[in-house]
């Protein structure tokens, strides 16, 4: 525990700018600013850098580009491998681990050790990899690197400790899996096949043991061989040539007969007494046509010939439709007799596995339900049934429904949200699944003791919002909600849709979510804004509209005489509140000039007639911007909501609105400039307009650069794209992301707030996007497709020195930009409503609202609010712009407010009630507000309270009234911070912060000391600093992947905790008994159960194979894995039976060892005596 004290002595300070300060960079601690007042601030700060440590927690959501599919029949858990190298192993809900190959190679193939708490994964780079599933984070134990031939398949027969490995030279290897190493037992490709034969059969691309001899191995080769090799004889029993491309192979469970899938959509099944031909050839999607000739049919990927007890075998396959029908979806078809079944699929197929009963392969399958992995989803087929429903999926796989574009957090939610959103959200669930239980049910996992209630919510590009229970590291769909119903839908043969839509005019790109007065505002890309209440009561409502003209004249000169200048405020028709007429066709009058230029009209359409809203998040007001002389309107760069106040404050690069949503008007429209009064800090120089100016309608898109700079070119990046490009500027395209729904961005970025943009007419670029550009033109939308937080490329503007970025903080935040002066417009980039002292001289709190630039400036406008309910619903709430102004370096990101004992300060809010419930006479409805007021317990502090302003380069704790700078630290130099909060941690504050050089910190309040700096991420994607998200209790997530959203925390206690949170993969589990087969299958389908893999494959008897073929590779996740196994009785049992097992398998090795030697021993005493008594009556010259 440390206490920090500062006395000051007196209430004067110096100009805002001489508050600023700049303590040298790298300082331990923030660096205290001489400011006399008569108070004495006494914080005791209790977190210390042991409180944090930085790890990451649980990944939700469907893994990005899948590769691979395994499951444990027994276990009964699944594995899906990813492109990226990932892997995801899910049993049960709650059961959801996350591993990753340190190399990023895809996964090819993953094999569990069925029963034995295992996996093997094929990677791309030629690597096997052993993972031990025995801890609940698993590690890798082994890994073998192929050095000579490429990994193209792989087989482990089940209760075996040989691997088979077919390579793409047609080779099969074989791996020891204890000890990981190559056998010296190989089986050559020229082996394999006749002599005779002049073509290599190509890679091998199935293997699999015959289920009547484990002694045969079934070799399928990709040109249409197929070799059943005598492993015991090391030749080849029969060998089969036809003339299509095998794909896979599936064995019936006899041994008999076998099934091939091929390339020209056929089926051949063989049979074991006659492979000269197969046995029968079938066309399963390939009909006859009028010229008797069959038709062309797609490749059948993957065949699976699966038996049953009591009716006919399925027969389950992917692919094989016909070519000549376009469009058809990706389908996987059962045939079970004569029935054939098509389920057709929204995406491509990865792979599928059938699930059966009995893991024996020589049993009746009995299969159950078939798991199929498409490109962006994980579905369950319930075989038992006719009809072939669906499982109802328990995982969130579907947070990638529509791409996602913003993120947010909350945790410590108030314990009675969750229940009442889930059981809105319950009514609107979809029907029809089976009734049976999710057969993925292996693991254990228990509600820990450290949980309380949380919510993420997300933002998609369709313009839905859903609501998560993230409760317990587990993640599940709470509430959806989509706002594009608030809009009428655009015909597509009207003009207005052709011009202003594209895609995704309804994409979300914040939030803004009151908890307790479960007040909720969403941000559209087309610039608008849509306030919600929440009621448990369906409704008839009409939706109010207001619309408000944020927009600059570009021609405007800035200069000192201007700053007086009045207040632009909207029409005065969006005053009033009746809703706002919308007009109804863009050639109606007023909506455009006589040239035809669109003005004064939205982007979107507000349904004009009363509409029917389920219960839930109702629409209560719609705000938008709209287009001023051809231009639209730039995007809303920050935004804030106060059900205390009844107010909505939001900014672009315009300027700043204030809307009272109680009474449906805007109270305050100006721009960023007419803010400042007399008060601006700048000496703007006059200009005049130029004559080339980028459109507006290029920069609107946000965007973020993967990379930062190296320290010879700094490249500063932005959310939005906001500065106006120069002829000698220069640009680098990032390389653009693979993902799907990859577009290009319309503008050029800076940094990662500021919003300086320019108007007029649009100017041709160079380079390959011109001709898009300039067919667009002024008139188009100020979007082309929503841009998901997953996936945006942008291009960059480059500093060549870094003097010309670094002289002053009080230039403009582009590296391009020289001066302020060049600057035409200063964006809003944070607000905040709360309790703080306007002017110096206030006395007592009162509402006011903190507005953050991107130049760093600090605002503070005082508000005037009616307390009387009547009066407040009637009288004017006023404001006054002349209030404080505060200066930090980089744009400014977060506000939050500490009272002078350093405990946070919440803004005040009103305490939900349901709108639409009925009215009882006898208690009239009437608003409860709570207040936080900084002076509540300010009795041995005197009044005031601590500031705490973040920008993306420094932080500052100021104290109130008196606006004097008691903290300064510099958070980076050569970066700057993407994401900035105020967060508690052990039952005190820190704030929290995110670089865009990867690192995370933490710096104590208010004294600002670093307490952690971890380098954690760097930021190679504009994905993760979109949806960065710090909040309480030591938790943040952020979008790892454009299907997947990973949670991460900084808490030591969460970090200690998390071994009890996370859920046991492995389950002590008997295997099942095999079926006694019976004395004449036994005797007349060969004897199987002799063969003896180690008396083949052992070193003893095939030798070592060669050191140049494959590497062995040790792991870490031997005795480091199990220190780091769960703690408690479980995990102690499961380690003494581990130790018991491997100590008995030693114990029975030397067993083994010892009646060898004893044999040995009597074999040689045996042939001593005999030699002996051969030699004992010769004389010396008979020998």
């Amino acid at each position: 525990m440390k206490k920090f004290r500062k006395v000051l002595d007196g209430l004067t300070t110096s100009s805002p700018g001489a508050t600023v300060g700049s303590p040298s960079c790298g300082s331990a601690a923030g660096t205290p600013t001489a400011a006399p007042t008569p108070k004495e601030i006494d914080v005791q700060e209790t977190l210390v850098s042991e409180n944090f440590q930085l790890c990451k927690t649980v990944r939700h959501g469907f893994p990005y580009q899948p590769t691979a599919l395994a499951f444990d029949p027994v276990q009964k858990i699944l594995a899906i491998g990813s492109r990226s190298g990932g892997v995801r192993i899910l049993g049960r809900p709650g059961v959801d681990c996350y591993c990753q190959h340190e190399s990023g190679a895809a996964v090819l193939q993953l094999q569990f050790l069925i029963n034995e708490g295992a996996l093997v994964s094929a990677c791309a780079d030629d690597t096997l990899h052993l993972w031990n599933l025995r801890q609940r984070r698993p590690a890798i134990l082994h890994s073998l690197k192929f050095n000579r031939e490429r990994i193209t398949f792989c087989h482990l027969p089940f209760q075996s400790k040989w691997l088979y490995v077919g390579t793409e030279r047609g080779n099969t290897h074989i791996v020891n899996i204890e000890s990981f190493v190559l056998s010296g037992y190989v089986i050559m490709w020229n082996k394999a096949i006749e002599l005779s034969t002049k073509t290599h059969p190509g890679p091998v691309v199935h293997l699999s043991d015959s289920p009547k001899d484990e002694g045969k191995l079934l070799i399928g080769f990709e040109s249409g061989t197929i070799v059943q090799w005598d492993l015991r004889g090391k030749k080849a029993d029969f060998r089969i040539y036809y003339d299509e491309a095998i794909h896979s192979v599936s064995w019936h469970h006899e041994g008999k007969q076998f099934m091939c899938s091929h390339s020209d959509g056929s089926l051949t099944l063989w049979n074991l007494r006659n492979t000269t031909k197969p046995f029968q050839v079938t066309f399963p999607h390939g009909k006859i046509q009028r010229d008797a000739r069959k038709e062309s049919c797609k490749p059948i990927l993957k065949v699976e010939y699966k038996t049953c007890r009591n009716s006919e075998p399925f027969v389950i396959f992917s692919g094989g439709l016909s070519y000549d029908k376009a469009g058809r979806r990706p389908a996987l078809t059962i045939m079970h007799g004569k029935a054939i079944t098509v389920l057709e699929m929204d995406y491509p197929i990865v792979e599928f596995m059938v699930l059966c009963e009995t893991p024996y392969n020589n049993e009746v399958q009995e299969p159950y339900a078939v798991v199929v992995l498409l490109e962006k989803d994980l579905i369950v087929v319930d075989l038992t049934q006719s009809n072939y429903p669906v499982f109802e999926n328990p995982y969130p796989m579907d947070i990638h429904e529509s791409p996602v574009t913003c993120t947010a957090y909350f945790a410590d939610c108030p314990p009675d949200i969750i229940p009442i959103l889930y059981s809105i959200g319950a009514k609107h669930k979809k029907t029809g699944y089976s009734q049976k239980e999710w057969p993925i049910s292996g693991g254990t996992w228990t509600l820990g003791s450290h949980t309380y209630p949380e919510i993420i919510i997300t933002g998609h590009a369709d313009g839905s919002i859903k609501f998560w229970d993230a409760s317990a590291i587990t993640l599940q769909m709470l509430y959806k909600m989509k706002t594009s119903k608030v809009f009428e839908k655009p015909k597509p043969g009207e003009g207005r849709a052709a011009e202003l839509v594209e895609e995704d005019p309804f994409a979300i790109q914040m939030v803004s979510w009151c908890p307790q007065s479960r007040m909720f505002c969403v941000v559209g890309i087309s610039a608008h804004i849509i306030l919600y209440r929440f009621s448990k009561y369906d409704a008839n409502t009409q939706i109010v509209s207001l619309e408000v003209r944020l927009q600059c004249d570009s021609d405007d000169v800035i200069s000192p005489s201007e700053n007086e200048n009045n207040p632009s405020f909207s029409e005065p028709g969006s005053h009033s509140p009746q809703p706002h007429h919308q007009h109804q066709h863009p050639a109606s009058p007023g909506s455009r000039t006589p040239e035809g230029i669109k003005d004064s009209i939205p982007c979107l359409k507000v349904k004009d007639r009363a509409v029917r809203v389920p219960p839930g998040y109702q629409s209560e007001l719609v705000i938008q911007l709209l287009w001023v002389d051809g231009e639209p309107p730039q995007q809303i760069t920050s935004l804030d909501i106060n059900s205390a106040y009844g107010l909505l404050a939001f900014g672009n690069c315009n300027g700043l609105a204030v809307v009272d949503y109680l009474q449906k008007t805007v109270i305050l429209c100006m721009s960023t400039l007419d803010l400042y009064g007399s008060t601006d800090p700048y000496q703007r120089l006059t200009r005049s307009p130029r004559r080339n100016r980028q459109s507006t309608s290029e920069f609107c898109m946000r965007g973020l650069s993967n990379f930062y700079s190296d320290s010879k070119k700094r490249i500063r990046t932005s959310y939005q794209s906001l500065t106006e490009l120069t002829d000698n500027q220069q640009s680098i395209d990032m390389e653009r992301n693979k993902s799907p729904t990859s577009d290009h961005v319309n503008g050029h970025c800076t940094s990662p707030t500021s919003q300086p943009c320019s108007a007029g007419k649009p100017r041709i670029p160079m380079g390959p996007e011109g001709p898009r550009l300039t067919r667009r033109g002024p008139g188009r939308p100020p979007f082309r497709k929503a841009q998901s937080a997953a996936c945006m490329e942008i291009s960059l503007p480059v500093s060549h020195t870094e003097e010309s970025r670094e002289n002053s903080f009080t230039r403009s935040r582009s590296s391009s930009v020289s001066s302020i002066d060049r600057d035409t417009k200063e964006a809003v980039t944070t607000l905040q409503f709360g309790e703080s002292y306007g002017r110096k001289n206030d006395v007592l709190p009162t509402p006011c609202l903190w507005v953050g630039t991107s130049l760093g400036v600090v605002l503070l406008i005082p508000m005037s609010i009616p307390t009387d309910q009547e009066e407040r619903m009637e009288e004017p709430v006023t404001m006054g712009v002349s209030g404080a102004v505060l200066m930090l370096k980089g744009s400014v990101l977060r506000f939050s407010f500490l009272d002078c004992m350093g405990a946070l300060i919440q803004p005040p809010y009103e305490v939900w009630r349901d709108h639409n419930a009925p009215e009882d006479p006898d208690r009239p409805r009437r608003r409860k507000l709570v207040h936080f007021s900084p002076s509540s317990s300010q009795d041995a502090c005197g009044d005031g309270h601590l500031a705490v302003v973040c920008s993306e380069r420094q932080a500052k704790v100021f104290l109130m009234p008196s606006q004097s700078c008691l903290f300064v630290h510099n958070i980076t130099e050569s970066s700057f911070v993407l994401r900035a909060d105020v967060v508690s941690v052990c039952n005190s504050v820190c704030l929290a912060c995110f670089c865009a050089n990867g690192h995370v910190m933490t710096l104590s309040l208010p004294s600002l000391r670093p307490l952690m700096d971890v380098n954690y991420l760097p930021l190679t994607d504009m994905r993760i600093a979109r949806t960065f998200y710090f909040t309480n209790g030591g938790q943040a997530l952020y979008l790892s992947s454009p299907t997947e959203v990973q949670r991460i925390t900084y808490s030591q206690e969460m970090c200690d905790n998390l071994q009890e949170m996370l859920g046991e993969l492995f389950t002590p589990i008997e295997t099942p008994e095999a079926q006694n087969r019976g004395f004449l299958k036994g005797f007349f389908g060969g004897n199987a159960h002799t063969f003896d893999r180690e008396e083949l494959f052992g070193e003893a008897a095939a030798g070592k194979a060669s050191r140049s073929l494959a590497q062995h590779i040790p792991g870490q996740g031997g005795v480091e894995g199990m220190k780091v196994a769960a703690s408690g009785v479980v995990g102690e049992l499961a380690r003494a039976r581990i130790a018991l097992d491997e100590r008995g398998q030693r114990l029975g090795e030397l067993e083994e060892r010892t009646a060898l030697m004893m044999t040995s021993a009597e074999a040689f005493s045996k042939h001593a005596h005999e030699l002996m008594l051969k030699c004992k009556d010769k004389k010396w010259y008979q020998f």
